[in-house]
C-alpha cells in the first residue's frame, strides 16, 4: 500500500499537471507530425512525468515500490484519467 504521504504527494503532482496542462500540450504539438494525436501524447507525458514523481519519491526514501504499490499507482491513474483528459481537451495551446 502506497504511504498516505506518498499518495498525497501523487495527488498533488496529478493537480499541478493538470493546471499546467497547456504548457504540456504545447510541447506535445511540437512533435504532432510524428505522433498525430496530441491529446493522447500529453497525456502520457504528464502520466510519465507523475509516474517519474512516484518513482523519485521512493528513491528519496531509499525504498523501490512494490508490486502491489506500482498497481495502486495505476488505479489512481484510472480514476483521475478522465480529470487529466478534460484539462489537456480545454486547454489552450
Amino acid at each position: 500500500m502506497i504511504p498516505t504521504t506518498t499518495r498525497a504527494f501523487i495527488d498533488s503532482l496529478i493537480d499541478y499537471y493538470i493546471s499546467e496542462a497547456s504548457a504540456y500540450k504545447q510541447l506535445a504539438k511540437n512533435y504532432s507530425d510524428e505522433t498525430g494525436d496530441v491529446t493522447a501524447s500529453t497525456f502520457g507525458i504528464i502520466v510519465g512525468c507523475v509516474y517519474s514523481g512516484f518513482l523519485q519519491a521512493y528513491v528519496n526514501q531509499k525504498q523501490k515500490p512494490t508490486l502491489e504499490d506500482t498497481q495502486e499507482f495505476t488505479q489512481i491513474i484510472k480514476l483521475r484519467a478522465a480529470q487529466i483528459e478534460r484539462s489537456i481537451l480545454d486547454a489552450k495551446a
